[in-house]
């Protein structure tokens, strides 16, 4: 071994290690005698008692056992089980824990140790903890052995790195849902909220805002952004007229069929395909190694590698039982904010019962741990380009709000990840540039049932003369989580019937899509006025509704607003106040691009936006949305190296998830063509 270019002889590498190994049996026994102390229903004596020797001897045994069967046996349980559900092994993780406790303590010789099942978990997870926090401590008080145990969690896909090393990787991190805006106020002030980035954005970073397409959500902007093409992805869900099918971008089925339909379109894999990793996304971007994939998450063969990533986490009992322990407080984090809102009578507010304080947990936590490994280990891998999707804040972002204190501590926790990435990097077989961007940002606002008592549904069903329900019913959330927590739970798809002659209202955010089925390809606005002539005007004098979308016989794509405002994009001519003009510079454009989509809905409907306050309308229950346009939503973040290129020329705005991918190209270019001389810890990595 080498340091600061003198080389360790190896009789202190292997005391160091001893030590080390020593330091840890130390604290374990330590923390079996404090506990059988505190416990009633664990002991490590006789029946009749022990000296403090003999009682100090059965901890040391125990620990050891549970040190070397934890080391040998829980791997093994873990790829068993690398089938089962992913939360379902999340919850596992205190049974297996006790259960190899358990066997420890029966390695004892005197039947000395003892302790109740349910004792035994606890027992289990604090040795786990104390063991896992020692060992890191004393780790990383040695640089030599940090390195070590950080080449160590790569295994043995070091060794493809070695050709690579002095020519700079890329890892590109996405913050789903995290504005420009709400960066900027997260990473300002003497205590910011993300002190890691806002370091960065005053040294070694640069932060610029681009613009969303119309559609302003992560199907459309990652894919995009992947894969170069998000041509004919018009919202979050659609109906499509010719197969009587919905398409919902968030699905595993529904995000292999639109990967398979950018890959035709542009001839090309994807951002990824040169030894690139995706992490956590909804698409694949043609990358090799996948893990927490939705795009191949439905795939039931050799070929879907997308849950590799749980068994390479979930392998170390410490990083099990601390995720497991996470998951937990999590879940009830969440339903003390939800309680304390309640209580304050905050508004906006939406329902955050049932099923959401676990589903938040899984986002914010399991998600988040396993996304953060799967980065680390392709770090030391040395893989040419990493891509990982983190959607901690936009979950909490769509419940709570997206400038809520509840998003607070998930910010923390985002940065804290990414610390941690940036300190791997130190000891990576190559140097790596980090880039941070989000897919869009979120605008607050009551939902539009809560703000006007009924649902964009019952307004068009109003506006066709049908009948309405008493009661507005809710359109779910169709947040990236839901669908990731199903996947990993094995669950089927959702179903949603879209046929029948009335008409399908969808929601994407504060846009909605209203679909006549029995009308082959676009209604236009003239057959509308003849079959439901109220239906135009009741839409676009809404109070609520900011502008809709329709195809002209006459004029081709028109834009409707209140008052008979019109806004005629193909010749450019306005009749009344502009319905575009609050929605800012490039809407029409964005609009324009949209009406082109072979799939775009009969009508667009897009919510009001008030330009003072930020505030939409979600269609669905979000009180943070994003989906269509109008404030935040459309202005996320890119966030890079100083060493790269700038993305766009002065004083120029990036626009569109398409434009993203072309700079994103651009920089993997740079960085493929740069060389770095070798630090002396790289040049030891290498010769390893």
């Amino acid at each position: 071994m080498r340091r600061d270019g003198v080389r360790t002889p190896w009789w202190k590498t292997l005391s160091g290690a001893l030590l080390r190994v020593l330091a840890v049996w130390l604290v374990s026994s330590l923390t079996l005698l404090v506990l059988a102390a505190l416990l009633p229903d664990f002991r490590l004596q006789s029946a009749s008692g022990d000296s403090l020797t003999r009682t100090a001897f059965a901890a040391a045994l125990g620990a050891g056992a549970f040190g070397l069967l934890s080391a040998l046996v829980w791997p093994v349980l873990v790829r068993a089980l690398l089938l089962v559900p992913a939360l379902v092994l999340g919850l596992l993780v205190f049974f297996l824990n006790g259960s190899l406790l358990l066997l420890a303590l029966d390695l004892i010789p005197g039947a000395r140790g003892q302790a109740a099942p349910e004792t035994a978990m606890i027992v289990a997870a604090a040795m786990s903890a104390a063991s896992s926090a020692t060992a890191t401590f004393l780790a990383v008080r040695n640089d030599e052995a940090y390195r070590r145990r950080l080449v160590r969690l790569a295994g043995r896909r070091g060794r493809a790195a070695r050709s690579r090393a002095g020519t700079p990787g890329m890892v590109f991190l996405q913050l789903d849902g995290l504005g420009h805006d709400v960066l900027r106020a997260a990473t300002h002030g003497d205590r910011p909220l993300m002190a890691t980035v806002a370091g960065w954005t005053g040294g070694s970073h640069r932060l610029t805002p681009w613009r969303t397409d119309w559609s302003s959500q992560t199907g459309a902007s990652q894919l995009g952004i992947l894969h170069g093409s998000n041509e004919d992805l018009p919202a979050f869900r659609w109906y499509e007229k010719e197969t009587d099918a919905l398409i919902v971008s968030n699905r595993p089925t529904g995000a292999a069929e639109l990967q398979r339909r950018a890959v035709e379109r542009t001839g090309d894999g994807g951002l990824l395909a040169q030894d690139g990793a995706s992490r956590g996304n909804l698409f694949s971007g043609g990358a090799g190694q996948v893990a927490l994939v939705m795009s191949v998450a439905a795939r039931r063969d050799k070929h879907n590698r997308s849950r590799a990533g749980y068994f390479a986490y979930f392998s170390d009992p410490a990083n099990a039982t601390r995720t497991a322990v996470s998951f937990l407080a999590e879940v009830v984090r969440e339903i003390v904010q939800s309680l304390r809102s309640r209580f304050r009578h905050e508004t906006p507010r939406v329902k955050r019962g049932g099923l959401y304080p676990f589903l938040r947990a899984f986002a914010t936590v399991v998600e988040r741990d396993v996304v953060v490994a799967a980065v680390i280990g392709d770090m030391l891998a040395g893989r040419t380009a990493v891509y990982a999707d983190f959607v901690a804040y936009d979950e909490v972002a769509h419940h709570s709000g997206p400038g809520h204190r509840d998003t607070h501590q998930v910010l923390r926790s985002l940065d804290r990840c990414i610390a941690l990435i940036a300190k791997v990097g130190r000891h990576t077989p190559r140097p790596y540039r980090i880039v941070l961007l989000s897919d869009h940002g979120q605008s607050p606002g009551a939902t539009f049932l809560e703000r006007y008592g009924l649902s964009l549904g019952d307004l068009v069903r109003a506006g066709c003369g049908l009948p309405v329900p008493r009661r507005a019913g809710r359109t779910p959330s169709g947040a990236e989580a839901r669908e990731a927590a199903r996947a990993a739970l094995h669950r089927p798809e959702g179903t949603e019937e879209p046929g029948g002659p009335h008409p399908i209202v969808l929601a994407s955010g504060n846009l909605g899509l209203v679909s006549f089925p029995d009308t082959p390809g676009r209604i236009t606005r003239e057959e509308l006025d003849r079959r439901h002539p109220a239906l135009l005007g009741t839409l676009a004098n809404h109070p609520g509704i900011g502008f809709l979308l329709v195809r002209s016989e006459e004029h081709g794509a028109v834009v409707l607003g209140p008052a008979g405002a019109e806004h005629r994009l193909d010749s450019g001519r306005i009749i009344g106040t502009d319905p575009l003009a609050p929605f800012g510079e490039g809407a029409a454009d964005a609009v324009r691009r949209t009406d082109r989509f072979p799939h775009t809905a009969d009508l667009m409907v897009n919510s009001a936006y008030d330009p003072v306050t930020g505030a939409v309308h979600a269609f669905e229950e979000q009180i943070g949305s994003h989906g269509g346009l109008g404030g935040a939503q459309n202005r996320p973040f890119l966030l890079w190296p100083m060493e790269l290129t700038p993305p766009t020329a002065d004083g120029e705005l990036l626009t569109g998830a398409e434009q993203v991918h072309r700079v994103l190209r651009r920089w993997l270019r740079e960085a493929a063509a740069a060389q770095q001389p070798l630090s002396a810890e790289t040049d030891e990595i290498r010769r390893r």
